[in-house]
C-alpha cells in the first residue's frame, strides 16, 4: 500500500451536536433541528452500511442534556422511542446490531 491509496475505514464516530442551534439559526423550532438529526442518522446508518463500515458509534445524549428544559428532554427521549420503534427491526433485517453504551440509568 502506498500513501495515495484510501481505504474504507472500520469504525466511525459521531459526535450529534448543534440540532438545536442548527433549527434556532434559521428560525426553526429546537424540536425541529433534533428531528432532523435524527434524519441524518437514518442516512449515516444507510451510507455506513453500503460503503461496509462495521461500526458506527454516535454520542447522542450527554449527562448534560438532561439539564435541559424538561419539555426538550421528554421531547428527546420520544424521538428515541419512535426510533426505536421504527427502526430496530430495520436494523436487525440488515445484520445491524444495536448496542447503547454508557449510563442508561435514567432511561
Amino acid at each position: 500500500m502506498n500513501d495515495t491509496t484510501i481505504t474504507n475505514p472500520k469504525h466511525i464516530a459521531i459526535i450529534m451536536d448543534g440540532n438545536g442551534r442548527w433549527a434556532r439559526a434559521k428560525g426553526l423550532p429546537r424540536t425541529l433541528g433534533h428531528k432532523r438529526g435524527m434524519d441524518c442518522v437514518r442516512s449515516m446508518v444507510e451510507a455506513c452500511s453500503d460503503k461496509n463500515i462495521e461500526a458506527l458509534t454516535l454520542f447522542a445524549f450527554s449527562t448534560e442534556n438532561w439539564r435541559r428544559p424538561e419539555k426538550e428532554v421528554g421531547y428527546l427521549m420520544e424521538l428515541f422511542l419512535l426510533m426505536m420503534r421504527n427502526e430496530v427491526k430495520k436494523l436487525h433485517k440488515n445484520n445491524v446490531i444495536l448496542r447503547i453504551i454508557g449510563n442508561r440509568d435514567r432511561f
